[in-house]
C-alpha cells in the first residue's frame, strides 16, 4: 500500500501475482484448544478457550487491505475496531466482500457509487460494506452461553469484549471443531450434516455461483462435473480470486463483470477430502483440522449424501453440552 500525496489515505495499487502480505507478528495459526488447562485472565469461562491474538483493522482500511488481511490469516470473518481504543465497531465477512464485488445487494453500491469500476471500489474504506449489527460475548460469559449465542445468531465467530466493548479475545467455530477432533464423541456425522445439498456444475460462471451463495445464504458449495463431485468452492475462495493478481489481469476497462465470467471449476485448488455418514463427528473433525478445511462432503456408498461444516459442530455441541464437561 502507498500513501496518497495530499490526503495521507492508504491507496491500494493493482496486485501482482507475486504480491505477498508483509510478515505479521505471529503465524496466524491458533493454538490447540484446551478447555481445562489454560488459565483464564478473567473470571469468564469463555476466556479459557478464546484466542487473545485478535486481528482487527480500523474502519479506514481499504477493502483490498481487508481482503489481504483475511487471506493472509485464513479468516472468513474480520472484526473492525477503533484503532485507538480497540472498541468493536463492526464486522466484515468473506460473504460481505463477495456480495459487494460479485453481485449481491452490496454490489449496487459498487455500481452506483463507484460506477462499476473495481479499481476504485477496492480502494474504498471497509466501513462502506461492513456490518454494524454487532454480535459479541462479554468477558464473563460461560462457554455454554457463547455456544448458544453462536447457534441462535448463526454466526461463525464471536469477539469477546469488556464492559466498554473493547475487544479482548475471539472464539470461532474452528475452535469447537478442534476440540472435537481429539474426541470419540459418540455422535454420527449423518445426525448433524446438511442432507439437502445444492451443487453447482463445473462450468457455472463465478458470477452465477456468487449469486447462488448470496441468495441462498451459503458459505460454500460442492462443484460437480458429469455427475462426479470435483471439490468445494467457498466464499473465501471467491474473495481471494476477486482480490488477486489473476483477476486483475483479466480486467481491461475496470468493469468487475470482466472477471466474473470464468468457470467456477477454476477456483478448485485442493484435492477432494470427504467423510462418511457413519463416521464419528470426532474423526470427521480431525480430518478437517488435518487438511485445514472448513467443510467435508459426506458420502454414502460413494454418492453425495450431505455436507458437514464447522457450523454443524456448534449445533452439535449446543445440543449435546455434556461433551464439553
Amino acid at each position: 500500500m502507498s500513501k496518497g500525496p495530499t490526503t495521507g489515505k492508504e491507496v491500494t495499487r493493482i496486485p501482482k501475482k507475486n504480491d505477498r502480505m508483509p510478515v505479521a507478528p505471529g503465524s496466524g495459526k491458533r493454538a490447540p484448544l484446551q478447555f481445562d488447562s489454560r488459565p483464564a485472565r478473567r473470571t469468564g469461562e469463555v476466556l479459557n478457550v478464546a484466542s487473545y491474538d485478535v486481528v482487527t483493522v480500523p474502519p479506514t482500511t481499504t477493502i483490498m487491505g481487508a481482503i489481504k488481511t483475511m487471506t493472509f490469516y485464513g479468516f472468513s470473518r474480520l472484526p473492525i475496531a477503533d484503532a485507538g481504543t480497540r472498541r468493536l465497531i463492526g464486522f466484515v465477512t468473506s460473504v460481505d466482500i463477495v456480495d459487494f464485488l460479485g453481485g449481491g445487494l452490496r454490489h449496487n453500491l459498487l455500481r452506483e457509487k463507484f460506477g462499476g469500476n473495481i479499481f476504485t471500489a477496492i480502494n474504498a474504506d471497509i466501513r462502506e460494506i461492513m456490518s454494524t449489527k454487532l454480535t459479541y460475548a462479554n468477558d464473563k460469559s460461560s462457554l455454554n452461553d457463547v455456544l448458544k449465542l453462536m447457534y441462535e445468531k448463526n454466526v461463525g465467530g464471536l469477539p469477546i469484549v469488556d464492559e466498554e466493548t473493547r475487544i479482548e479475545a475471539i472464539i470461532t467455530e474452528e475452535d469447537f471443531v478442534r476440540f472435537c477432533s481429539s474426541l470419540d464423541t459418540g455422535l454420527l456425522v449423518e445426525s448433524f450434516m446438511s442432507p439437502n445439498v445444492v451443487t453447482a456444475p463445473a462450468q457455472t460462471t463465478i458470477e452465477k455461483m456468487t449469486r447462488m451463495i448470496i441468495q441462498k445464504g451459503f458459505r460454500r458449495m460442492p462443484v460437480v462435473q458429469d455427475g462426479v463431485l470435483m471439490g468445494m468452492v467457498t466464499a473465501s475462495d471467491i474473495m481471494k480470486y476477486l482480490g488477486s493478481g489473476d483477476a486483475f489481469e483479466k480486467v481491461v476497462t475496470g468493469d468487475i463483470a470482466e472477471v466474473m465470467n470464468q468457470p467456477i471449476k477454476s477456483l478448485i485448488k485442493s484435492s477432494l477430502i470427504v467423510t462418511e455418514k457413519k463416521a464419528d463427528l470426532g474423526a470427521a473433525a480431525k480430518r478437517m483440522m488435518d487438511n485445514d478445511i472448513g467443510s467435508l462432503p459426506v458420502l454414502d456408498n460413494e454418492s453425495l449424501a450431505g455436507i458437514l461444516t464447522e457450523r454443524d459442530y456448534v449445533r452439535a455441541l449446543a445440543e449435546n453440552r455434556g461433551i464439553l464437561s
